[in-house]
């Protein structure tokens, strides 16, 4: 039977879906384990955010990124097996163990920096985006949480590239805490005097839009849309992806409140957790794009159970690689210390 390209691109999105929400619960699971140390940072709930818009990038794009990278570095067709051993800090990692969760980075697919201050890699991708003309090739799509916009460096990277008119895409991925888990003492979430996120870049004179992040349907076509735009204008874009909190991440360090996600959770069960079954309803991209496949005809429960056991496995040899991975030896310390000649040594 054909299937259309239609089909194939939902399985696709999916599958891909799939692979994030389990590489994150894995990172979860290592982390209690005490296989690593220090903060960390999970893109669960914002998985077809990444989908999205790295499907409509090519080789010679560049993407800027947060400390909350992982689903952005899968979606652009990183290894798990070697992030997972980066954020071990060990030998077999991208970056040879250094960079750790917070600053994963790999050239060879144009992920040229992420970083763990707050709009850090505002200016780069502008810089990059620039580049981009100079050369007269490629994009660029810049990732930013909502809290950004309280920072200097986001004005000056829009103000120039609105001057300049570079071929970027500001994606601000807005899942700002809700107010009842503010009110439990949590994490602080932005506090902006605008009316709308929206109002500063359109200030700033860049084209803006607003999409839910839990419409994987939606943001494909958004950033289809957007990313066209970009590359054949080569000017800048902006748009605010509205992404509901998941209430793993309300707490100070994550959790898997209700344990992992389950597919039954897409057939009618309930998790026996109030909010995560509220969460699940409305806001999981994951559990609201499989019920509607299924319910469209797209996808059956045993050929979602069947994607999902392929996701399961790819991520447990994943960590099998991390674990069995060794870590870098103490001299390696010194090494990409300091630049000579153009090399690093």
């Amino acid at each position: 039977m054909t299937i259309s390209a239609a089909t194939t691109q939902a399985l696709e999105r999916i599958a891909s879906m799939l692979r994030i929400r389990r590489f994150e619960e894995q990172c979860i699971s290592l982390s209690q384990a005490g296989q690593f140390r220090g903060h960390y940072h999970i893109y669960i709930g914002q998985e077809a955010t990444a989908v999205a818009a790295c499907a409509e990038l090519v080789a010679e794009d560049f993407v800027f990124t947060t400390w909350r990278n992982h689903g952005h570095m899968l979606a652009r067709g990183a290894a798990p097996e070697r992030m997972l051993a980066e954020i071990l800090g060990k030998a077999g990692g991208y970056a040879g163990g250094k960079s750790g969760t917070l600053h994963l980075a790999v050239w060879d697919l144009g992920i040229l920096s992420t970083s763990a201050l707050v709009g850090g890699t505002l200016p780069l991708a502008t810089g990059a985006a620039l580049a981009c003309t100079q050369r007269g090739s490629g994009i660029t799509v810049c990732f930013f949480g909502d809290a950004a916009l309280e920072e200097g460096a986001l004005y000056e990277a829009m103000i120039l590239a609105s001057l300049w008119q570079v071929p970027i895409l500001f994606v601000c991925e807005n899942n700002t805490m809700p107010p009842g888990q503010r009110a439990r003492g949590q994490s602080p979430s932005s506090t902006l005097p605008a009316n709308r996120l929206a109002d500063i870049p359109e200030a700033l004179r860049l084209t803006s839009e607003e999409v839910d992040g839990a419409d994987a349907d939606a943001l494909s076509e958004c950033f289809t849309r957007l990313a066209a735009q970009v590359r054949s204008s080569g000017e800048p874009r902006y748009v605010e992806v509205h992404s509901g909190r998941w209430p793993g991440n309300f707490l100070s360090w994550p959790d898997l409140p209700g344990g992992e996600w389950q597919i039954a959770w897409a057939f009618g069960e309930q998790p026996d957790h109030a909010d995560m079954a509220a969460w699940l309803e409305y806001s999981d991209p994951l559990n609201r794009y499989l019920r509607k496949l299924v319910a469209a005809g797209t996808l059956d429960r045993a050929q979602a159970e069947a994607m999902d056991a392929r996701a399961r496995t790819e991520m447990a040899s994943a960590v099998r690689f991390a674990l069995d991975s060794p870590f870098p030896p103490p001299e390696e310390a010194y090494q990409h210390v300091y630049a000579k000649a153009g090399q690093a040594r």
